[in-house]
């Protein structure tokens, strides 16, 4: 049977998972939206010319808008998934904004001493957000609801946390075999201004996770300065990518540069950080 949290003021913590309900009060809420309002979320492409489908897969966009800081990973050139998937995985980005950065700093205090020792790199800090865009595609007026995720994991070393923003997430940790209810071994609602952290060999290493959906019942949506899209929930991820990992963007194989060069041109309208990047590759 797996275990269920559905108090929406509860502050609960057990072994590998902490889980605070209102852990952002109402100012830090609403400066902290302000924060990610300056930000403009692209499309990204799951695959690229040098990183094709699999066999059996196809050319296909990811099912959200998205944003990274600290460090981007696209999606195209395949995510950080260490032992293997280290090289030309992650390049810089921008800087965490004030209280981003403030936020962090206490979640870092607060993991370290949740989580034992050993389960905890020796110089993890959450140095990467990504900040997925939860909604919906609007085509000829027609909304088509994109609020989920499939079973993944983070493979990113050290704990993992995760801010909620927007309409309640229902959020199950997974294992074995997809779509298999029997396999849910922890499942819980993420409300609007909510933490949570998990860490350890069984929900950070071994078990996978995924959103089976979000509600729409507020109505409401956050301003994410796309067209044809709605964001009714924003989930930042924090997680530790080793700086030895990160590297900038010039420095990619030209291959790379080549299929991901649209993504930093989109970037650099809205962005000083990606402006500088792209006229470095333009330099060279």
């Amino acid at each position: 049977m797996a275990q269920r949290f559905r108090k929406s003021n509860s502050k609960k913590i057990i072994p590998g998972i902490y889980y605070n309900a209102g852990f952002l009060n109402g100012p830090k809420r609403e400066c902290l939206v302000d924060e990610i309002k300056t930000f403009h979320p692209i499309w990204e492409e799951r695959y690229c010319e040098c990183n094709p489908p699999p066999k059996g897969d196809t050319h296909r966009s990811l099912k959200r808008p998205v944003y990274w800081l600290g460090n981007w990973q696209f999606a195209c050139l395949g995510y950080y998934h260490p032992p293997h998937d280290i090289e030309y995985r992650c390049v810089n980005a921008e800087k965490f904004p004030p209280l981003m950065r403030e936020l962090v700093n206490q979640i870092e205090q607060m993991a370290r001493k949740m989580a034992p020792r050993d389960d905890i790199p020796a110089k993890w800090h959450l140095n990467t957000c990504l900040i997925n865009y939860y909604g919906s595609k609007i085509t000829d007026g027609v909304e088509q609801d994109s609020a989920t995720v499939g079973d993944h994991k983070d493979a990113e070393p050290g704990p993992v946390a995760s801010i909620s923003l927007g309409e309640k997430a229902w959020f199950q940790f997974v294992k074995g075999r997809p779509n298999d209810p029997r396999n849910v071994v922890h499942e819980q609602w993420l409300d609007d201004a909510s933490l949570l952290v998990f860490w350890g060999d069984k929900f950070k290493d071994e078990l996978f996770h995924r959103v089976q959906r979000v509600e729409s019942k507020k109505k409401k949506q956050f301003e994410d300065h796309l067209t044809n899209y709605r964001t009714r929930r924003i989930n930042l991820t924090f997680r530790y990518v080793p700086v030895e990992d990160i590297l900038d963007y010039k420095k990619l194989p030209s291959e790379r540069i080549r299929d991901t060069k649209d993504y930093v041109e989109t970037l650099s309208e809205t962005s000083d950080f990606w402006e500088g990047v792209l006229s470095g590759i333009q330099r060279t």
